[in-house]
């Protein structure tokens, strides 16, 4: 197990032209800690996670959250923390001009992910 429990954000967010990148920062059977770089114009699809929740703390950017699968959305942007409780469908789209930098936090590890 990976002794390190302090990380800067920045050190993971990866921009990509092709789609958002995923990259992990921790992970261990309680939670996988990931940093999302979204482009403007991208987004991350409707998805859930049918065993565990997904938490986002947005640090940069804005977009238009996913709150379930008739295509309800928020605005959301930084200082906002968003949840995704076990089943709940969400994604993004980057509406802004900026890259949307996120932290997420998958528990558990083993939460699952199916798109919807």
């Amino acid at each position: 197990m990976n002794a390190e429990r302090i990380f800067h954000s920045a050190d993971f967010f990866q921009p990509s032209d092709d789609e958002p990148l995923r990259t992990v920062v921790t992970e261990s059977p309680e939670a996988v800690i990931v940093a999302w770089c979204v482009l403007p114009g991208q987004r991350i699809a409707a998805h859930v996670h049918p065993h565990g929740q997904d938490t986002w703390t947005i640090l940069a950017g804005e977009g238009e959250y996913l709150l379930d699968a008739t295509g309800t959305t928020r605005r959301v942007g930084a200082g906002h923390v968003v949840v995704a409780h076990t089943g709940c469908v969400h994604g993004v789209h980057n509406t802004g001009a900026q890259p949307l930098l996120f932290v997420s936090v998958v528990s558990p590890a083993e939460a699952g992910y199916r798109p919807v």
